[in-house]
């Protein structure tokens, strides 16, 4: 049968994307920033970089070290806080076309949820929560290691939230599909996986760590096999759509991910490298599509013949 242009809308919950292809949280800034180098509106969504209740000033520096086939960041989530966020950088985000995602974090689950109930009033198209965050009260264990967790974070911000709520996973578990299952039993419209993984450099002139917070996140093409593996664990266990995010630079990284299970894709550290790249894998994608015969993308997701 001949294709003369492929459908590649996606939906997530009763949200549909332009397309599968979304930017990874705090490799894209806010967004407006790369409005010089790509057409923002073609993208499926942008998801933004970490905000917080209040202003954080992150980690001292050194907070970034390349590594073989990868990225090392300890930033520590610097941000400007919700009300600087609001006033400055929601206006320019609303003039673009495509989806608005807002990633939230937060120590404690009363701040996860006052930053629900201040982006209900917004015109974002869903919520992002970083669950990697550490708990005070639970003496700095991190929230996306222990499923209770997870469990009543979701649930705390599904309550609050009129948004589709998306709850970002860490890797940095001994079984992710509990997490992902705790997720959705809380309320969550989606699960978006795999966050960077914990990892380390050493300078051995100095014999000092690289980075001044020692330890950091690795991202980039180095934890691809790891974020593929995890996307298609989960996608097997849960119903709600998954979002796969993990060293996605190519378009034949992005079918894989469909096909492991994932109905859309966000672009992290490849955004860094080339900043036109998440446009490119748009039409990359249609390209594949078209040359390939397939009608829609939704044919791709859960496409692994095994």
């Amino acid at each position: 049968m001949a294709v003369s242009r492929s459908d590649l809308t996606v939906k997530i919950g009763d949200w549909q994307l332009a397309n599968p292809i979304m930017t990874a949280s705090g490799t894209f800034g806010y967004g407006a920033e790369f409005s010089d180098f790509i057409d923002l509106n073609r993208l499926g969504a942008i998801v933004v970089k970490g905000i917080s209740l209040k202003p954080r000033i992150g980690n001292p520096p050194p907070r970034i070290v390349e590594t073989a086939c990868g990225m090392l960041n300890a930033i520590g989530l610097e941000n400007p806080g919700i009300d600087k966020f609001l006033s400055d950088k929601m206006p320019q985000l609303k003039k673009f076309t495509c989806g608005i995602v807002v990633n939230i974090l937060g120590d404690s689950l009363a701040e996860y949820c006052a930053l629900a109930e201040r982006l209900n009033d917004t015109d974002i198209a869903a919520i992002e929560v970083n669950i990697s965050c550490p708990n005070v009260k639970k003496g700095g264990v991190a929230f996306g290691t222990d499923a209770k967790m997870v469990y009543d974070v979701t649930r705390s911000v599904r309550e609050r939230s009129n948004k589709p709520i998306i709850m970002k996973l860490s890797p940095n578990v001994t079984d992710i599909t509990a997490m992902a299952s705790a997720a959705e039993e809380g309320g969550a419209s989606a699960i978006s996986l795999i966050n960077t993984m914990l990892g380390m450099a050493i300078d051995i002139r100095t014999r000092r760590p690289k980075l001044a917070n020692k330890v950091g996140g690795l991202s980039g093409p180095a934890i691809k096999p790891i974020a593929l593996r995890m996307v298609w664990q989960v996608a097997q266990r849960v119903k709600v759509p998954v979002i796969g995010i993990g060293g996605i630079s190519t378009v034949e990284d992005v079918v894989e991910f469909l096909l492991a299970g994932a109905t859309a894709v966000q672009i992290g550290t490849a955004n860094l490298i080339n900043p036109q790249a998440a446009e490119k894998l748009v039409d990359g994608l249609e390209k594949y599509l078209l040359e390939n015969k397939i009608a829609t993308v939704k044919e791709l997701v859960k496409g692994l013949i095994i």
